[in-house]
């Protein structure tokens, strides 16, 4: 391991002799001029190894943990339990040193930990088949986009309104490179308007994607939008949160084609927003079609459980062309975290943990609202997450929340400009009832 190593003139110089050029920017010589920075950072002078270390330390420090302050935001990011059994199993060498799974001989362990957790979020989500995990939940809802352009007849895309804000930036961005036309369904009261749907669901749709919980913690019925996208020969995605699929209609149930989502609730931290997995299942229609990669299961010469690649999207086993995907990895240690996870808590625990989220957040709701300085905004059924309305500043809100101790909900003004003086606030399982008390008596304390 070598964190510092500073190159002296002589060492430059020797370097760009070898590469037969006379300056370090001709090393940038295919990057156009009009984007680079032509001057030097606003840095400091060159400091030494213990002073960097040191000044490094400073900044860190800087950071706010969660852990020193009672969380009640989320907007895609939560702040749920993670048993301990989850940490000191995948601190062992066998895991953290575990070799690639391409060569099946030698990586009999890390393959059968990739299938465990295949086969856990097919369970969990109700679909037939599931791939070794994506990047993050908003790339995996982009990919599942990717897939319905490449597979289906027509030119749009359609997403609910209701769906994370980040995630639909992301959609967008694929489909635009894909020429694919993205058009939103709004979201009333909360929920995905489907007399719009209805009124813009063709047959040139490739696909519909949806949110459950959807990005305001609202709880949506899906049964008539899963016949109109059918109806017109779209796949019907779902990104769902795994936790309340505990209690929730999962997409399997709905006759979705593809789920989706971000695993993050599954064993692992909150990490200042990453390392995350995405997940990704789909139906047995949808199987060959899915990136990445896929661990299936067989047996050995001597007729033993054995597992191997089964499905690789890769660049060394097909041509470029004729891939729907770039995606050539997956996140397999967060992947780990997530099996060892729903092993510790099993099908009950995953229950469990969803019904303390509904019933916690229901009880915050409620009490925020006793306090006056709260109105309801929706009718619709909540699950972890809740919009109240308020007549302070939100982000003054949060300054004030802070000083007390609690980090505060999402400003949905950020994101919906229409819904200024909202505010999306989240109660997990993790958060007691004397936090949830503690948090109503700070606003009762705060002056409006």
């Amino acid at each position: 391991m070598f964190p510092y190593i500073p190159n002296t003139k002589q060492d430059e110089a020797k370097m760009l002799s070898e590469l037969g050029i006379d300056s370090v920017d001709r090393l940038f010589d295919d990057i156009p001029d009009q984007v680079k920075l032509k001057r030097r950072l606003n840095l400091c002078a060159p400091l030494s190894e213990a002073e960097v270390s040191k000044h490094i330390r400073g900044l860190a420090n800087k950071n706010t943990s969660t852990n020193d302050l009672i969380c009640f935001l989320g907007a895609g990011a939560y702040d749920h339990a993670v048993p301990s059994v989850v940490h000191h199993l995948i601190s062992r060498a066998e895991f953290y040193t575990a070799y690639t799974p391409y060569q099946p001989e030698i990586s009999q362990g890390t393959l059968q930990a990739i299938f465990e957790y295949q086969t856990m979020i097919a369970t969990v989500t109700g679909m037939d088949v599931a791939n070794a995990s994506m990047y993050d939940g908003a790339s995996a809802t982009a990919e599942a986009a990717m897939l319905a352009a490449a597979n289906q007849k027509g030119d749009t895309l359609l997403i609910s309104e209701a769906v994370h804000p980040e995630v639909r930036d992301v959609v967008k961005t694929y489909m635009k490179f894909n020429n694919i036309k993205v058009i939103e369904i709004p979201a009333t009261n909360g929920v995905t308007n489907m007399e719009e749907l209805k009124n813009v669901a063709s047959k040139d749709m490739v696909g519909f994607i949806v949110q459950s919980p959807n990005f305001f913690g609202n709880i949506e019925d899906f049964t008539e939008a899963v016949e109109i996208t059918h109806e017109n020969k779209a796949l019907f995605i779902m990104n769902v949160d795994p936790i309340a699929m505990g209690i929730l209609k999962t997409p399997g149930e709905y006759g979705a084609d593809i789920a989706v989502g971000e695993g993050q609730v599954l064993g692992n931290s909150l990490n200042f927003g990453g390392p995350y997995l995405g997940f990704m299942a789909s139906s047995t229609k949808q199987m060959r079609k899915l990136p990445g990669r896929i661990v299936g299961q067989t047996v050995d010469l001597d007729g033993k459980r054995a597992f191997t690649l089964t499905l690789q999207a890769r660049e060394q086993h097909i041509r470029r062309e004729k891939a729907t995907s770039n995606i050539c990895s997956n996140q397999a240690l967060n992947a780990l975290c997530a099996t060892i996870y729903l092993s510790a808590i099993g099908k009950e625990g995953l229950k469990e943990v969803a019904t303390q989220c509904i019933k916690k957040s229901h009880y915050a709701h409620r009490k925020l609202i006793e306090t006056g300085k709260f109105r309801a905004v929706y009718d619709a059924p909540f699950f972890k997450e809740f919009v109240l309305e308020t007549d302070m500043n939100i982000a003054e809100l949060n300054e004030k929340l802070a000083e007390k101790g609690f980090l505060g909900g999402f400003d949905l003004g950020l994101a919906y400009p229409s819904d200024k003086n909202r505010v999306l606030f989240c109660v997990t399982e993790k958060r007691t009832m004397e936090e949830i008390d503690a948090l109503v008596r700070a606003m009762e304390e705060i002056k409006w």
